[in-house]
């Protein structure tokens, strides 16, 4: 989401990126060579840096300033809204209000269950130890996926005919859904392209430089086979799916209702 958002407003020259390696160890997220700006070698030399009693979780994304020379944030539902309203004196003439202010109620309301249903709801899925739960995430996240399949029958995007914050959020779940969710977390009652008005919206958002150029399968069906051995022991990665993400979506014409 935070690359998506990075792109789309042309902040590339207000915030730099460093990439971690999709495999991590028990040593945490690790830079494949030594992050150029901060010196760093693994992710949590920064969180350590800032706070040498910090004991929770070293996670991606997060934010480093390079002047105070410390990790800022790493609240990621926050760090897409920031750079969408605290860092309008850099976005790039003609970006997108991703996040406006009229439908601002709307998106959130909508963010929220997909957070809980799709975003989240898949790992509810591919983490749960006992069937109840599990059943009780894997309807959820069908419903909601049903629920998203309908509303853009007649809508281009989320919320008509331009991209918001709703769309930067959901569309990561979806990229990952058929390579790594639908088998590896269990959510096998349907796949991405099976839900006509889903998959040609996915195929649509991916068209962009933006959500293309920040979308690596290798890096996702990696980093999930590979590292989840509770999950996947064998750490054998699958060749599949075959599908084609340049496929015209066909989806330009469509009415644009809220």
């Amino acid at each position: 989401r935070s690359l998506i958002v990075r792109r789309l407003l042309g902040l590339e020259d207000a915030i730099s990126l460093g990439v971690v390696d999709p495999i991590r160890d028990e040593r945490g997220w690790r830079f494949p060579e030594p992050d150029p700006v901060t010196g760093a070698t693994f992710l949590s030399e920064l969180y350590l840096s800032t706070d040498p009693e910090f004991d929770g979780r070293h996670t991606v994304p997060c934010i480093w300033d390079t002047e105070a020379k410390r990790l800022v944030t790493n609240d990621f539902p926050v760090i897409t809204t920031t750079m969408e309203l605290e860092f309008t004196a850099f976005h790039r003439q003609g970006a997108p209000d991703l996040y406006p202010e009229a439908l601002r109620p709307e998106i959130d309301e909508l963010n929220e269950r997909v957070y809980h249903t799709v975003n989240n709801g898949v790992y509810k899925c591919g983490f749960a130890t006992a069937q109840e739960p599990y059943e009780e995430a894997f309807d959820a996240l069908f419903e909601t996926l049903d629920m998203l399949e309908e509303r853009l029958a007649g809508r281009r995007y989320l919320f008509g005919s331009e991209i918001t914050e709703a769309d930067v959020r959901l569309y990561p779940t979806l990229a990952r859904f058929d390579a790594v969710y639908f088998s590896h977390f269990k959510c096998n009652l349907r796949r991405l392209t099976d839900y006509p008005n889903l998959w040609a919206y996915a195929r649509d958002l991916y068209s962009i430089p933006a959500f293309r150029e920040t979308t690596d399968f290798d890096h996702i069906k990696r980093h999930y086979y590979v590292t989840q051995k509770m999950i996947n022991p064998s750490g054998v990665v699958p060749k599949g799916p075959l599908i084609d993400w340049t496929e015209p979506h066909g989806r330009e014409a469509l009415a644009q209702p809220r």
